[in-house]
């Protein structure tokens, strides 16, 4: 059993810790993102070896959208300390904590990550830009009709192969960020869809962020290595997903350019390349202290993310020198969110 009560959440008596003491204690439960997944796994592994006794930390990966939604569900024994996520929480999911009595909300950024978009060794290539992507795969681009079935359709300069991508799902932050930074890019290089963000921001979302689903866009679930699978076994396709499963699978994919930028580790930490994004953890801070082994999950974080840390070793982007110096005193003094920091 988990140390914590579901219905109250200010204190376990040093009586009621005695009591279970000869119980087993739940892990640390981590859901959420399938790009934080393997770096959280890490973590959980070192955690788990550098401290004596502690039970390892349970990570499962469910995508961000899932793994918040879990984590805002509320508080207690049943519910998940930390989502992990490939994209911001949006203001409506904290209101939905907040209401669920979810209502102290630690915000850490883990570091950085891009967006790649990737082809077998010695498959196709292409430079890529948003606009590309955007004509490529939008259901409506421009809001006009979807005609295009080879690359060279879309951009003259491209082989006339025939478009299949492998993508990630709608739960995914890794599609969140495809529509923010690579889709709605490429939709606004068009003059007519400000105006028409400006007049019909619903249809605006719809014609800038609607993938096509007639088969050229290829919904793969959670698991990115299954992205990296069908990719590796077709020459003529295209993948997306993190950064840090291109730098995993290097022997069997090539990273494919975006405005003349590689997806390296540079080149995302400068943002050059175009699908650079922050990833995040939240984290109950209702359960620290409730929950053996949180707080040292989160310091065994802060010792990991460096440039020389673990996690670089297997693609993670360490964040700027401010930002991860902010984050770890979120790591260890817990400051909260708020609805106005998502603004």
């Amino acid at each position: 059993m988990r140390l914590i009560s579901k219905f109250s959440l200010v204190a376990v008596s040093a009586l009621a810790v005695a009591a279970c003491s000869d119980t087993a204690v739940e892990p640390v439960h981590v859901v959420g993102s399938s790009t934080v997944f393997p770096f959280a796994k890490v973590v959980a592994e070192n955690a788990a070896l550098n401290n004596a006794g502690m039970t390892g930390p349970l990570i499962e990966s469910n995508g961000s959208g899932g793994g918040i939604k879990q984590f805002c569900a509320g508080v207690g024994n049943d519910t998940p300390d930390i989502a992990n996520a490939s994209r911001r929480m949006k203001a409506s999911e904290f209101a939905t904590c907040q209401e669920n009595g979810v209502t102290d909300v630690i915000e850490i950024q883990v570091g950085l990550d891009g967006i790649a978009f990737a082809s077998a060794q010695g498959g196709i290539t292409m430079n890529l830009t948003p606009e590309i992507v955007y004509k490529a795969l939008a259901k409506a681009p421009f809001g006009g009709e979807q005609t295009a079935e080879t690359w060279a359709d879309v951009d003259p300069s491209l082989p006339a192969e025939p478009i299949l991508v492998y993508g990630p799902p709608s739960t995914s932050g890794t599609r969140d960020a495809l529509k923010e930074l690579v889709l709605e890019a490429g939709c606004k290089t068009n003059p007519e869809m400000q105006a028409l963000k400006e007049s019909d921001e619903d249809r605006y979302d719809q014609v800038c962020t609607e993938v096509r689903g007639d088969g050229k866009f290829v919904d793969q679930g959670e698991n990115d290595n299954l992205i990296v699978q069908k990719i590796g076994g077709n020459d003529k396709a295209v993948g997306v997903f993190g950064y840090s499963y291109l730098e995993e699978n290097a022997d069997k994919v090539q990273g494919l350019p975006m405005n003349g930028s590689d997806p390296t580790y540079e080149n995302i930490s400068s943002f050059a390349y175009p699908g650079a994004r922050p990833l995040y953890m939240y984290v109950k801070k209702q359960h620290i202290g409730q929950i053996p082994g949180l707080d040292v999950f989160l310091a065994e974080w802060a010792k990991s993310w460096d440039k020389d840390g673990p996690l670089a070793k297997i693609g993670l982007v360490a964040s700027p020198d401010d930002v991860r110096a902010e984050n770890v005193k979120k790591t260890t003094e817990f400051m909260t969110l708020t609805a106005d920091d998502l603004k």
